[in-house]
């Protein structure tokens, strides 16, 4: 997801995504500390819904694109052989469910076309929403309307994604470090690249602040990527070789903005553009909280990356869940679709009022 390179403290980019792929599966990077605040508002339970179960409508159209449900399979891994099957088996998923997907950061393959591989998808997801991604501190660093546009022809999808991830630059080995002018850069991009462009954050959220100058810039959408979650800085803590450097990363794993804050932010912030919610959303009733708080999309990532490893059933199966989950919530809220789950009743735990 970050920063490269050949040459560098932090070795190729492929050995850096393998070795991420590995450490997510196999240590304890949640972040330490910090919540992502769904905990702090429950759904006025409806006792008579009066509305069918099975006829509840979760389907929802985002960027000009039908989805059968409100979720995304946020962008995880690329760039390395392992990643090929992984994201194969996410996309497929994906197809299966009607539901939109992002790919990792493509840097690897921009560099090395034989990587290309490890990220193409369409031909067992034709009809998905999917989203490009490259690193947004790389427009800073030689990346423009080329590289950009090489990411999304290079897997035929309809939206770039373009990731924040100082925080996880600044505690990784080689990362990078000079970000002023990013901004800019970004609002260049937008103007120039005949897709959608969105900016997402990896783990540490987006503020209302931030989000309106993105919005100024001509950002198409906007994911929160809230605290909460998996914390790339402890993920770059257990790689990171330095012993002093990976304590101040341990340091970090209660950094950022709590995904539901982030969210109701950014809504508030940029009402007229979708706000995609990720960041530690582990189950459908959270997925419906930050639906009725104003995601237009609800993303997951670490809780699909072990299934991906095995097949397309396992991640499609955890969706599923979510899904189903997200159905009962809607139901019990009295909403038949999710128009009118944004609606619903919900409370603040600590006061009981009702969100506006």
């Amino acid at each position: 997801m970050a920063a490269d390179d050949r040459g560098r403290p932090g070795g190729t980019t492929e050995a850096r995504k393998r070795a991420h792929i590995e450490t997510v599966l196999n240590e304890d990077v949640a972040a330490k500390g910090v919540t992502t605040g769904f905990e702090r508002f429950f759904f006025e339970h409806a006792a008579l819904p009066e509305t069918d179960l099975d006829a509840v409508d979760l389907s929802t159209t985002v960027l000009g694109r039908r989805l059968a449900a409100p979720f995304l399979i946020s962008s995880m891994t690329g760039g390395t052989e392992p990643a090929r099957a992984i994201n194969r088996h996410l996309a497929e998923a994906a197809q299966r469910l009607g539901i939109a997907m992002g790919l990792g950061s493509q840097r690897a393959a921009i560099e090395r076309a034989d990587l290309a591989a490890t990220y193409r998808v369409r031909d067992v997801a034709p009809d998905i929403l999917l989203f490009a991604n490259i690193g947004a501190v790389q427009l800073t660093l030689g990346y423009g309307l080329d590289e950009a546009r090489r990411a999304v022809d290079m897997i035929g999808a309809d939206a770039l994604f373009l990731h924040l991830n100082p925080l996880q630059e600044a505690v990784q080995a080689g990362g990078d470090r000079a970000w002023s002018g990013v901004l800019a850069r970004i609002e260049t991009l937008c103007r120039a690249l005949p897709v959608p462009v969105a900016v997402k954050e990896v783990g540490n959220g987006i503020s209302g602040a931030l989000a309106r100058r993105l919005d100024e810039a001509g950002v198409a959408a906007i994911d929160v990527a809230g605290a909460g979650g998996t914390s790339w800085s402890e993920v770059e803590a257990h790689r990171q070789p330095d012993p002093r450097v990976r304590r101040i990363a341990h340091a970090f794993a209660g950094w950022g903005i709590p995904t539901a804050l982030a969210l109701i932010e950014t809504v508030a912030a940029v009402p007229d553009r979708p706000v995609f919610a990720s960041g530690g959303i582990r189950t459908g009733i959270d997925a419906a909280k930050a639906i009725r708080l104003g995601a237009a999309l609800v993303g997951t990532a670490a809780p699909v990356l072990a299934g991906a490893t095995a097949t397309a059933d396992a991640v499609a199966a955890r969706v599923q869940d979510l899904i189903d989950a997200l159905r009962i919530a809607a139901f019990c809220a009295g909403a038949g679709d999710l128009a009118q789950l944004r609606r619903a009743p919900l409370r603040r735990v600590d006061d009981w009022s009702v969100v506006a």
